[in-house]
């Protein structure tokens, strides 16, 4: 019998309408796989650890042959790997990876720094950015008994219980509160300067990807900072971000900018 694909399960982290936006955000972030791989033949113990750590850090790694993206070699971070539980030559594996990486041709590549090869026979997917398997993993059966007691019982404490509001997928993001009267600017795509911000949650470093909320705590939009939070508490003026993307529906919170200013 052939190896064929491995068995793939676990978090799939699915957006409906306006937190689509949002997905770009969680495919970005950090991954955790629990995988079996299967060795090709015997080595100690204390080889397969010693292997497995080298692994841990920064590694060159080309995508595998079927999959859908160009095979060029490029470069993942591996932030750690944990050895679970050994059953002959059946090895357990926490992995938690930088997007993009191939779980399979690590296994792979396990395989060949041991002499051996390996190969995966399994993969389960626990954590994808701020979603974990023991915190918010929601089968499709109980999403639909929980729409089918809203739609013939009135009842929607399930629904509300298994999809969560967007703003849980950019918890793990710097946030920058804005005030009502910057709300309907960004909302129309203007960056956002320094007077229309109320409050900083976190330190931000220029470059830093930032979510934008109204004091209310809904999420407004996705940017870039071009200011430390150092430079934001002291400036007077600038363009404090760069938005990248509109989430929040103009309109909803009262006008109070002139049309032709770039920021506000």
């Amino acid at each position: 019998m052939g190896r064929g694909y491995p068995k793939v399960s676990g978090v799939l982290p699915v957006a409906l309408e306006y937190a689509t936006k949002v997905i770009s955000v969680i495919v970005h972030k950090i991954k955790e796989y629990i995988c079996v791989v299967q060795l090709h033949g015997d080595v100690s113990d204390e080889e397969l650890l010693r292997v497995v750590k080298k692994f841990v850090g920064k590694i060159y790694q080309r995508p595998p042959l079927r999959s859908s993206v160009k095979r060029s070699l490029r470069i993942r971070e591996i932030y750690y790997i944990d050895v679970l539980e050994r059953d002959g030559r059946l090895v357990l594996l926490r992995i938690g990876c930088e997007a993009g990486t191939y779980a399979r041709k690590l296994c792979h590549d396990i395989g060949l720094l041991l002499g051996v090869g390996a190969h995966m026979r399994e993969l389960r997917r626990t954590r994808a950015g701020p979603f974990k398997e023991d915190e918010s993993l929601v089968r499709l059966q109980d999403l639909a008994d929980a729409l089918y007691r809203w739609k013939f019982e009135g009842k929607d404490d399930l629904l509300r219980k298994y999809i969560m509001p967007m703003e849980r997928a950019v918890c793990e993001l710097p946030k920058i509160i804005i005030r009502d009267t910057a709300v309907d600017a960004v909302a129309h795509g203007a960056n956002l300067a320094v007077p229309g911000i109320v409050a900083l949650h976190e330190e931000i470093n220029v470059g830093d990807r930032v979510a934008v909320f109204t004091v209310k705590g809904e999420l407004v939009a996705l940017g870039r900072a071009n200011m430390s939070s150092n430079r934001i508490l002291e400036a007077k003026k600038g363009i404090a971000v760069k938005i990248s993307r509109v989430i929040i529906e103009p309109g909803l919170y009262p006008r109070a900018w002139k049309s032709g200013k770039k920021g506000t």
